[in-house]
């Protein structure tokens, strides 16, 4: 038997419904509010992702699963990166409304590694939390993270 590394859970509220979440992350005016500085996003099954995180880190894969307001699923991994590259890992967020909040709940599976795992765990708690602001109307302001 074949051990698999766990997979990152990450859940957050959002003060807004999921027809509002959802637009932030699909279309790349919205979604680079709360993570990264340039989104090329075709939201539909094979369609590009490819966020520039990072000036020159760019995080790419496609669109395995678009269910608006319920569900996205995207492959994910670094260019330029062998050990999680391009395409390599599985990234699940769905979508559920509370009354006129949203509960998002994502899923990373496929890295390879613990050190991948805490990187990657790290900063989904980042963006998320950066997500739940934005998608509630308000402004996130300048990301910290960013190497400028």
């Amino acid at each position: 038997m074949v051990d698999t590394p766990p997979a990152i859970e990450v859940t957050t509220r959002i003060k807004a419904r999921p027809e509002v979440v959802f637009r932030y992350l699909v279309d790349p005016n919205l979604y680079v509010r709360w993570q990264g500085i340039n989104a090329e996003l075709d939201p539909q099954p094979s369609g590009r992702y490819r966020v520039e995180v990072q000036p020159g880190g760019f995080a790419s894969g496609r669109f395995v699963t678009v269910d608006p307001p319920r569900r996205v699923v995207f492959t994910w991994g670094w260019e330029g990166d062998p050990n999680v590259p391009p395409g390599s890992s599985t990234v699940e967020v769905t979508l559920e409304a509370d009354a006129d909040e949203t509960i998002l709940r994502l899923r990373h599976s496929g890295l390879p590694s613990a050190p991948a795992i805490e990187q990657h765990a790290n900063g989904w708690h980042h963006y998320l939390g950066r997500l739940a602001i934005a998608g509630s109307g308000a402004d996130p302001g300048p990301d910290p993270q960013l190497d400028r």
